[in-house]
């Protein structure tokens, strides 16, 4: 396997096949493939097994022409990214009606795909810094199309170079809509053309977003005032709200030397997260929804009344912002909607937000959850994960990604 893998950095082309022959016994979703449809009108080539064998013979296409110049761990990921990139279908396809027809759709495809992908990648023996490319680019590979059909601003690219790779996204696109066989491709792949455009203008075309002038006119200040202004700046641009960098800066400055700090911690149970607050948040105010049930019930494990657990860890975080903590939210936060409230909170008190995702294979959660002092029943882990929604990195201001270990994996600018 790990050879295999090693291969796609230089010039291996393996076959759809090929490929689920392969990734298939570790990443069980893509043997299904072959079972999921795909609507006659937007996929008249067939199954997504089909589909996405014409997407790698496209990709392979590009990689000698247009994209050579993408060699080593980006080739990797890029084709990774292109054979996992529908792997959410398999979950997602149903009948749905479309502007009054019966159409076959996937809805949410791509974001159920990234959170599957999020803990079946980690078995796979990869460089992180892989794993993390392949999850930005599957979990977003619908949104280059999206930005230039609803005509976003500037903020909304800068958001999306902050959860995927802007130029391979476009690459990946590319080869995602030549292979297939379609309602309005040639369409398509014009907007996949603007959408490149538009990330040349803004200067996203191969990297993150970054100001050289905010870094000058913000050089003077301690490095916590510098972390917050690039922190809060940037925030305020993904927004489409910012009028000038120094208006933004006088604006944002009141807060810079004294500001609270919320850390979202993000993982099912048996991860690791009390682990990494013993090791890495000394000092820090921490707010724990199982001391809260230990506290209520006597019983960390008992889910009796879980409104009020919450009511109650809530306003300790409003009391903890308030007074300008540096604050550690230590719960599963696992769906977008547990997570939302707490970052609009935060921002209400002008906080700095970090969020810790907790990343290992399944293998290694169950394991580490067996051997907590406090373990949970193995169907509660299960559904869990299940339920788990990957986060959009862009909703905060910085992101670290931690292995069951408790070791730093990632972590942003």
């Amino acid at each position: 396997m790990k050879q295999w893998l090693q291969q796609l950095c230089h010039s291996a082309t393996p076959s759809i096949d090929e490929c689920v022959q392969q990734l298939g016994p570790v990443i069980p979703w893509l043997n299904d493939l072959k079972k999921t449809p795909q609507d006659p009108g937007w996929h008249a080539e067939g199954n997504v097994h089909i589909h996405t064998g014409m997407v790698l013979d496209e990709l392979y296409q590009l990689l000698v022409t247009g994209a050579a110049y993408i060699e080593g761990e980006k080739r990797q990921s890029l084709i990774l990214a292109a054979i996992f990139h529908d792997i959410g279908k398999t979950r997602c396809t149903r009948k749905m009606i479309v502007r009054g027809h019966e159409r076959i759709g996937s809805p949410d495809h791509e974001a159920k795909g990234r959170s599957y992908l999020a803990f079946q990648l980690m078995k796979l023996p990869l460089p992180f810094s892989v794993i993390w490319t392949v999850l930005g680019l599957v979990g977003e590979h619908q949104t280059p199309k999206m930005l230039v059909v609803q005509n976003m601003n500037q903020g909304a690219y800068i958001a999306l170079s902050r959860r995927a790779d802007p130029a391979l996204l476009y690459w990946l696109e590319r080869a995602d809509m030549q292979g297939r066989i379609g309602e309005a491709i040639p369409l398509q792949l014009d907007y996949i053309e603007q959408y490149r455009m538009f990330c040349e203008g803004y200067g996203l075309w191969h990297q993150s977003f970054s100001i050289d002038e905010l870094y000058r006119l913000i050089a003077h200040e301690s490095p916590s005032a510098q972390r917050y202004l690039k922190s809060l700046v940037v925030d305020t641009m993904q927004r489409g709200t910012l009028a000038s960098l120094k208006g933004a800066i006088a604006k944002l400055s009141r807060h810079k030397d004294e500001h609270a700090h919320l850390f979202l911690l993000c993982g099912p149970s048996g991860i690791g997260k009390s682990r990494y607050v013993a090791r890495h948040c000394h000092d820090m105010s921490v707010i724990s929804l199982d001391a809260i049930r230990e506290e209520l019930w006597g019983n960390r494990a008992c889910q009796d009344n879980p409104e009020l657990v919450v009511a109650m860890a809530q306003q300790k975080l409003k009391y903890y912002l308030r007074e300008k903590h540096t604050v550690v939210w230590d719960a599963t936060n696992l769906r977008q909607d547990y997570r939302k409230p707490l970052y609009a909170m935060a921002r209400d008190q002008h906080a700095l937000i970090t969020l810790v995702i907790f990343l290992a294979s399944e293998t290694a959660i169950y394991s580490g959850n067996a051997n907590r002092a406090h373990a949970v029943p193995k169907e509660i882990v299960a559904a869990q994960i299940a339920k788990y929604q990957f986060p959009r990195v862009s909703d905060v201001h910085h992101v670290i990604a931690v292995d069951g270990e408790g070791n730093i994996l990632f972590e942003s600018n």
